[in-house]
């Protein structure tokens, strides 16, 4: 028997407490999970090649060229063009 998939179940209701932890998820981790390469400049700063001028530390990010900055969903979502579903699923998942 098939079942048929609506919207509402392929999406799942996040906590306020899980998006609080994704905000504060470790952002240079993420990238390196994906394969992306991270250049330490100090103080906990890392500058990632792949995108020319964005610097990351911790779970924040800015982009002073493009005069842009978040946190770690934000970054997903903003520069990768992720869904937020998507990039909850993905920051969640270990």
């Amino acid at each position: 028997m098939t079942t048929l998939n609506h919207p509402e179940q392929k999406t799942r209701p996040w906590t306020r407490e899980q998006i609080r932890d994704a905000r504060m998820a470790d952002l240079a981790k993420l990238l390196e999970k994906r394969g992306h390469r991270l250049v330490e400049t100090g103080g906990g700063n890392c500058l990632v090649p792949a995108f020319p001028g964005l610097i990351v530390k911790a779970s924040y990010w800015r982009w002073p060229e493009r005069n842009s900055s978040g946190n770690a969903i934000d970054f997903l979502v903003q520069v990768l063009g992720r869904s937020f579903h998507d990039t909850m699923t993905e920051i969640t998942t270990p």
